[in-house]
């Protein structure tokens, strides 16, 4: 596909399906974690009267991979959020990649400053 195949229609229609897809991914993993959550822990009774943080191995990537991929209910519902969090983040990538392709730069230097803010707040928040 050369450059200019690329038009603003044709970005419009790829980021609209992008972010559809990133969403109903999310919603889907999500799902599936409640659904394994709610086989193993269904008829426990909560205790609302203390509260409890958000366990360790839940609170990192690597360790919510780790947690899905050994069926963790809660893990793999941590996994669907990152998955919702990861979609606009993958969407303003793929608006750079499309600005540069249009030999915009403007833009392309616009949207890598905007991505860079995303990701800091990001990894910064969670170290």
């Amino acid at each position: 596909m050369s450059a200019q195949d690329w038009n603003d229609q044709r970005i419009e229609v790829i980021i609209g399906a992008l972010l559809r897809t990133g969403v109903l991914l999310a919603a889907t993993v999500v799902l599936l974690g409640a659904i394994v959550y709610l086989v193993r822990h269904g008829g426990e009774i909560p205790n609302y009267a203390v509260f409890h943080r958000e366990p360790d191995n839940l609170t990192s990537t690597t360790a919510i991979l780790h947690g899905a991929l050994g069926m963790s209910g809660r893990a793999i519902i941590q996994l669907g959020l990152l998955l919702l969090i990861a979609t606009p983040v993958a969407r303003v990538l793929f608006s750079a990649i499309a600005f540069a392709l249009e030999r915009d730069y403007l833009y392309v230097l616009i949207t890598l400053i905007v991505l860079g803010i995303l990701l800091y707040s990001l990894f910064e928040s969670s170290g």
